[in-house]
C-alpha cells in the first residue's frame, strides 16, 4: 500500500478545518459545476475513486443510485467516512488507487474528486477506470489545476505595481513537492494536454473541460474566493466510455 498522506496527523487534522470537509460537498465551491456534469443516477452503479469521508457516495444514494463502490488509500479517511454512513448500498473499501484493479463494464459512473494529482501512473489509471464502465458509462473527475499546481501562494508577487502568479516550469511533468496544509507533500504535476490525451488513450471521449473559477456571485458571499479568480484552482472534465 502506497503511504497516503491523509494518514498522516497532521495533514488530516489541518485537512478536518476544511470548508469542504465540515460541509461536505456543500462546502466545495465547485461541487455545482461538478454536479452539473453529472448523469442521471436512478438505479446506477456508482464506483467513488478517493471517497475522503464519503460525502459524495452518500449524495449518489439520495440521487437514486443503488449501488455504491467507495474506495480510498486512506484508513483515517474511511474510518470517518464509515462512521458517517449509514446509508445502505454505500461499500467502503481500502485500496491503493495507484494499484487499482477494478471489475470489468462494472459501473454506470466512475467519479474522481481530487486524487489525480496523487496518481504516480495516470495511464494505468485511465485504461482501469475506462475498462470498469459499461459502454457509454461516464467518468466526472476534478483535480488541481495544473496552473494552480505551478503556481502557489509563495510565488505570488508584485511585478510592476501588479500581482501575478507566475507558473513555474510548466513543461516540466513528473514529481513534485509542494506545502499543501504540511511541507513537503509529494504530488505528480501534468499539464492539462496530457491529462486530456491520456484519457483520450484509454478510450475515453471528452464530453466536457472546465478550467473552473468561482463565480461573480459566488465571490461576493465569500470574498476569500476572490484570489480564485486570477487564475483556475481546479480543471474539471466529464469523460465518456466509448461504446465498443
Amino acid at each position: 500500500m502506497t503511504e497516503n498522506i491523509y494518514d498522516d496527523r497532521d495533514f488530516f487534522a489541518a485537512y478536518e478545518q476544511l470548508g469542504r470537509s465540515m460541509r461536505g460537498l456543500d462546502g466545495a465551491p465547485e461541487w455545482s459545476s461538478v454536479r452539473a456534469l453529472l448523469p442521471e443516477l436512478v438505479a446506477a452503479r456508482v464506483v467513488d475513486l478517493g471517497c475522503g469521508f464519503g460525502a459524495f457516495a452518500r449524495w449518489a444514494v439520495s440521487a437514486g443510485a443503488t449501488d455504491v463502490l467507495a474506495l480510498d488509500g486512506s484508513a483515517r479517511m474511511l474510518e470517518r467516512a464509515q462512521a458517517s454512513t449509514d446509508a445502505p448500498g454505500v461499500r467502503y473499501e481500502l485500496v491503493d488507487l495507484n494499484e487499482l484493479v477494478l471489475p470489468p463494464a462494472a459501473f454506470d459512473l466512475a467519479y474522481s474528486a481530487l486524487v489525480l494529482h496523487y496518481i504516480a501512473d495516470l495511464s494505468r489509471f485511465a485504461q482501469a477506470v475506462h475498462d470498469a464502465l459499461r459502454p457509454g458509462g461516464r467518468l466526472v473527475l476534478t483535480t488541481e489545476h495544473p496552473v494552480f499546481m505551478a503556481s502557489t501562494r509563495s510565488d505570488f508577487v508584485d511585478i510592476e505595481g501588479v500581482w501575478a502568479w507566475p507558473v513555474d516550469h510548466y513543461a516540466d511533468e513528473g514529481e513534485r513537492t509542494t506545502n499543501s496544509l504540511v511541507p513537503s507533500v509529494r504530488k505528480w504535476f501534468r499539464s492539462t494536454g496530457t491529462i486530456v490525451n491520456t484519457l483520450i488513450d484509454a478510450g475515453f471521449v471528452i464530453h466536457r473541460l472546465i478550467d473552473w473559477t468561482p463565480t461573480a456571485e459566488q465571490v461576493a458571499a465569500t470574498p476569500a474566493l476572490e484570489e480564485e479568480r486570477d487564475r483556475p484552482a481546479f480543471l474539471l472534465i466529464a469523460a465518456d466510455s466509448a461504446l465498443r
